[in-house]
């Protein structure tokens, strides 16, 4: 097995490798004067079964041409199988048309890395794991729930954990298993052309005194988990702290979550976090699956 390190691997790469006792090759990679990526591996890759490390957070369109580049020339050198390790994968939050004409994007991205000869997937928390039916190859989830839950327990006392909208209860169902707490949702409903948010139901349960967890695959912009935390608060909670496995936190979402009241921030580094975040390494949690 030969792991290759992307440019957006992170450091992910050089963990697995480590751990696995593999080799490890980092694919060299430019941009030409025009936008253009350039993708070159500096040595043979045999007959070797090849795992491509590349996450796929901002620029993501950037980071998804490279990661077809290096998937169909690792074909193309011989390698037996290509699989893509991808901690964060773009586009697969547009899983379905929510207005006519839209196009669905997590079809057209897993299409090409099916086409490119990527036979085998590893993702971390996708935000619907159902979309991934249309890679045509193997897919393999990596769960981060347990690793955000250990030093999620650092930090709270009594903890209440609360999904910021239905779409992230089963999130919660599996980290309030963990944390061995109550756990509910609130209910959001999002303006499709704007992208506001407001609350549209609030949560059931009593959140009085309690430290209250929000969880989620993704913080974004912030909007959603600055709604659940100021209604947290509302409710009574004596603090609260914003878990995910993907911490893009564009367009200041960091200070927007710390005005909301948000104590502490913990994600992995499935992304290149920015500022201040506790990151969470899913590198072990990774390599177990390949």
């Amino acid at each position: 097995m030969i792991i290759v390190g992307g440019p957006a691997s992170n450091g992910i790469d050089e963990a697995i490798s480590k751990i696995l006792r593999a080799d490890l090759i980092k694919a060299e990679s430019k941009v030409f004067p025009d936008g253009e990526s350039y993708i070159r591996y500096p040595r043979p890759l045999g007959n070797e079964e090849v795992v491509i490390v590349q996450s796929t957070y901002y620029p993501q369109d950037k980071h998804l041409i490279e990661l077809f580049l290096m998937a169909e020339t690792a074909k193309d050198m011989g390698a037996s199988k290509v699989t893509a390790v991808v901690p964060y994968m773009a586009y697969l939050r547009q899983d379905r048309r929510f207005k006519d004409g839209e196009a669905l994007s997590v079809k057209t991205v897993l299409g090409i890395l099916s086409h490119v000869g990527c036979d085998s997937l590893v993702v971390v928390e996708p935000h619907h794991p159902e979309a991934l039916k249309y890679f045509k190859g193997e897919v393999k989830l990596v769960d981060p729930i347990p690793a955000l839950a250990r030093e999620i327990k650092k930090e709270v006392e009594d903890p209440f954990v609360l999904a910021p909208d239905r779409g992230a209860l089963s999130r919660a169902e599996r980290l309030a298993k963990e944390l061995g707490s109550p756990f509910s949702y609130v209910e959001k409903e999002r303006d499709r052309t704007t992208g506001e948010v407001r609350i549209k139901e609030l949560p059931q349960g009593n959140l009085s005194g309690k430290d209250v967890v929000l969880i989620d695959d993704i913080i974004s912009t912030g909007g959603t988990m600055e709604l659940a935390s100021k209604v947290s608060y509302k409710l009574g909670a004596r603090k609260v702290i914003a878990a995910a496995a993907h911490a893009l936190l564009v367009n200041n979402a960091l200070d927007r979550l710390k005005k909301a009241g948000v104590k502490d921030i913990i994600s992995t580094n499935s992304v290149n976090v920015q500022g201040d975040v506790k990151v969470v390494d899913i590198s072990e949690l990774i390599a177990v699956r390949l």
